[in-house]
């Protein structure tokens, strides 16, 4: 091997053994496709209302992206996976989105979103940040549906993370669910 090699192999096992931070970046294909080095991590997907039919509900959707992510956070994707019609059906005013920084039992500084773009057919809605979320910080998202579905049951949510770039690969964090509750249920003791 030659000396500037080894210096460099040198330099970076020092780096790991002192524990000193090490650059991150993100992971490029060829393609120019980027992935997070690191994805995000799903903390929370709750409503603060769970009777069907409700209004006021807010969906929370807390991520946690990590210092190593080596890219900012562009976009969440949240999906149906069973997409059904009818009464179970959740259509979700875009216009009320929120956004911030922290979980909503900590809730820091309030965070721009460029756009909410719903395809009821799909059942999946996206939030855009304005300004992408930098590594290691956590942000929480709230959705609001115009109503809860008319039928109790448990709704799923497959949720996405995007990372900033034309691009960006959706890397799935998990699914998340809200257990709602129709409302004669609230009267009776299981």
């Amino acid at each position: 091997m030659n000396r500037a090699l080894i210096s460099t192999l040198g330099v970076a096992l020092a780096a790991l053994s002192f524990g000193l931070p090490r650059p991150t970046s993100a992971i490029q294909l060829a393609d120019g496709t980027v992935y997070f080095e690191q994805p995000p991590r799903l903390v929370e997907l709750v409503s603060n209302r769970l009777t069907a039919f409700s209004s006021g509900a807010t969906y929370y959707v807390t991520v946690e992206l990590p210092a190593g992510a080596g890219e900012p956070l562009q976009r969440l994707s949240l999906v149906r996976p069973n997409r059904p019609r009818g009464p179970q059906q959740i259509i979700f005013r875009t216009d009320d989105t929120v956004a911030f920084e922290g979980t909503r039992g900590d809730r820091g500084d309030e965070l721009t979103v460029a756009e909410t773009l719903t395809d009821s057919d799909n059942q999946t809605i996206d939030v855009v940040f304005d300004s992408p979320i930098e590594p290691g910080t956590t942000v929480t998202v709230g959705l609001r549906p115009r109503r809860n579905p008319r039928a109790g049951g448990i709704y799923q949510f497959r949720v996405f993370a995007f990372p900033q770039g034309d691009q960006a690969h959706g890397q799935p964090l998990g699914t998340g669910r809200i257990d709602i509750q129709d409302a004669r249920d609230r009267f009776f003791i299981h």
